[in-house]
């Protein structure tokens, strides 16, 4: 049997690029857990002072959320993954 694949969603540190502030955090999840989403897919919102990223899914597959609304995330925080399998 295969082992299910995993791809971190990662907040990329290049969002802070025009901020001063050391961290930010997750304003919304745009997909629920368990949903499947495609390479590309908007997964999650990050709010950095005044500006709202969306972070995209890194690989087709199921969103697991691992970090909850309103949590604070630094360059690089995983905030949930893509699995190739559901669950």
């Amino acid at each position: 049997m295969e082992k299910p694949q995993t791809h971190p969603i990662r907040v990329d540190a290049g969002l802070w690029r025009n901020t001063m502030l050391p961290e930010g955090y997750i304003e919304a999840w745009l997909r629920p857990d368990g949903t499947p989403v495609q390479a590309g897919d908007p997964v999650a919102a990050i709010r950095i002072e005044d500006a709202l990223h969306d972070l995209p899914a890194p690989a087709q597959g199921f969103l697991h959320v691992m970090e909850k609304v309103n949590a604070v995330v630094e360059p690089g925080t995983v905030i949930g993954e893509i699995r190739s399998q559901p669950g």
